[in-house]
């Protein structure tokens, strides 16, 4: 037998992020978001079953989540494709993302509005055309930075920690979380950038709920709103409730979801920052 084809060990390929399905939703047509039982569904008109958000709940005096300073901003890049990515410099060496379940509550506390099964909201937007999409995240997804140089190469580089990577648009997001064994996570922040402080958090949204992030432009407000769903499959680390802790959901390694957004014609404002940051699970479920 060949020496080489001896030695030759192949490894598993790793999955990061991998987009299933994409479908148009004209929201001049289907203006309603609908949970329809934990199935996200785009309708002219809503069941008469349907309990209608009619305002995104944003509480504008909350201050949830583990606050650090951020000392200043290290630059800007304007990036035709991306959009402007802001550099900040937090005080310390690594940033904890306080775990806490997506209620009405916390959701509010980052400018995001909980859809429960039964429940619908209007979207907004200045375009009519929107993306829904379907995704698998892999467990190591969020270990990807893209804008650390070795990550700006072709391919995704992982790095041995999770680094802050949050986002704001002036277009709406909903994120769904239908996997069928677990849980999503969704890391949101709310940043004041007078003051130089920051709120972190990662919300671990049930399964069969959603939320619904309305548009967020710049300029708008003391504070920033902010959020990113590379940690979506966080819960794959388990400990999240006790059926997670069985050896079949031990070794899940991906986590399915769906989301709206914008795909054209679409500016973002994203806020980074390369140190460690800490996520954590939770134990139980509300």
């Amino acid at each position: 037998m060949n020496q080489n084809a001896c030695n030759k060990v192949e490894f598993e390929p790793l999955l990061l992020d991998w987009e299933k399905r994409q479908q148009d939703i004209d929201i001049s047509q289907n203006p309603y978001f609908y949970n329809d039982q934990g199935k996200p569904s785009y309708l002219n008109s809503l069941p008469e079953k349907a309990d209608l958000i009619l305002t995104p709940t944003i509480d504008a005096l909350a201050l949830k989540g583990r606050k650090y300073q951020v000392k200043n901003t290290l630059g800007s890049s304007n990036d035709p494709q991306y959009g402007l990515q802001t550099q900040l410099d937090f005080d310390g060496a690594f940033f904890e993302y306080e775990a806490m379940w997506a209620t009405s509550q916390a959701a509010a506390a980052f400018g995001i509005t909980l859809i429960q099964p039964g429940q619908a909201i209007q979207i907004q937007n200045k375009s009519s055309m929107l993306s829904h999409v379907e995704y698998e995240y892999g467990k190591y997804a969020g270990h990807w930075c893209p804008y650390l140089e070795s990550g700006l190469n072709d391919g995704k580089t992982l790095f041995p920690f999770v680094s802050t990577d949050l986002e704001h648009h002036d277009f709406p997001h909903i994120f769904a979380s239908t996997d069928q064994q677990l849980p999503l996570v969704i890391s949101v922040a709310r940043y004041w950038p007078e003051q130089g402080q920051i709120y972190l958090a990662d919300l671990w949204v049930k399964r069969g709920d959603a939320l619904y992030i309305p548009p967020k432009p710049a300029g708008v407000g003391k504070f920033i709103d902010l959020h990113n769903n590379r940690n979506a499959a966080l819960a794959c680390w388990g400990g999240s409730t006790d059926q997670l802790q069985s050896n079949a959901q031990s070794r899940k390694k991906s986590i399915a979801t769906e989301t709206l957004m914008q795909s054209k014609d679409s500016y973002f404002y994203w806020y980074w920052n390369k140190k460690r940051t800490v996520h954590s699970q939770l134990p139980i479920e509300p």
